[in-house]
């Protein structure tokens, strides 16, 4: 089902032309990256897709009831908790105040908030602002999620974790669009990539280099959360572990380290 439409979207401010004819459409189901340099227009197409701008000519077209949206900076409140925000905003959205009490704190203990969910917002670092603009978004279900480099700041832990949640939101019948600069992210989370550059929208091929490690255990270790790690494998003695091509060298480093051995490192690929 498509969620969002830019049809021949242009969009200037005065005499700069930020966009120019972007088609873009974004389905049910899927996470869209969007990358190009800084000033490419990454932001604006977002800010189009929730309603936060209007096209200079052109159209956008929505087909979502609950739209999240978080931005490139998190603006904290001053006096409230973390967990008092999050209810006020869950209530904002018609939630009942348990349902957004319990959502909240469910999704500030996946994200791991460093102090807990009652620590003031002003007392927030950025990476944990973050968290807390990410939890807002996905309080009620989100038809239409978008985000704007949402992974800056964020410690590695959170990193995995917020991937998961993406991918999650995207299972369940939501369109994701989000901007990142980091390749690794874009291609281990990302179902489709488009490019802009110089207000151009480009689709580029989705092909994305895996490096798979089978390995024989030693010391415990937790491949399961950590940041880099696609997926796991297990059978009989040994462990495969599956990950973008260029963090797999930290990952050789942590198996060795406690006393691993590695059996072969087979670069694949995947559509």
């Amino acid at each position: 089902m498509e969620v969002v439409r830019l049809r021949k979207v242009s969009k200037r401010y005065g005499r700069r032309e930020i966009l120019a004819d972007v088609d873009l459409q974004l389905n049910a189901g899927e996470l869209l990256a969007l990358v190009g340099a800084n000033g490419s227009g990454k932001s604006t197409v977002l800010r189009l897709m929730v309603g936060l701008a209007r096209p200079s000519a052109g159209s956008v077209q929505r087909n979502a009831d609950v739209v999240s949206y978080v931005p490139d900076v998190f603006t904290s409140h001053d006096r409230l908790s973390a967990s008092a925000y999050l209810r006020h905003m869950g209530r904002i959205r018609g939630l009942s105040t348990r349902t957004a009490r319990d959502r909240s704190l469910e999704l500030l203990d996946r994200l791991a908030l460093s102090g807990g969910a009652e620590t003031p917002m002003r007392k927030l670092s950025k990476g944990n602002a973050q968290k807390v603009a990410l939890a807002q978004a996905l309080l009620d279900p989100p038809q239409l999620l978008v985000l704007d480099e949402p992974w800056a700041g964020l410690d590695a832990t959170a990193h995995s974790t917020l991937r998961e949640l993406l991918t999650e939101t995207a299972e369940q019948g939501a369109a994701v669009a989000f901007t990142e600069h980091s390749a690794e992210v874009v291609r281990s989370t990302a179902t489709r990539v488009c490019e802009l550059d110089h207000g151009k929208l480009t689709s580029l091929r989705r092909e994305t280099a895996l490096t798979e490690l089978h390995l024989i255990p030693a010391a415990d270790i937790d491949w399961d959360h950590h940041p880099d790690v696609l997926e796991v494998r297990r059978t009989g003695a040994g462990v495969t572990v599956l990950l973008p091509t260029g963090r797999h060298d930290a990952a050789l480093l942590t198996a060795l380290n406690h006393g691993w051995s590695v059996v072969s490192v087979r670069r694949v690929k995947s559509e």
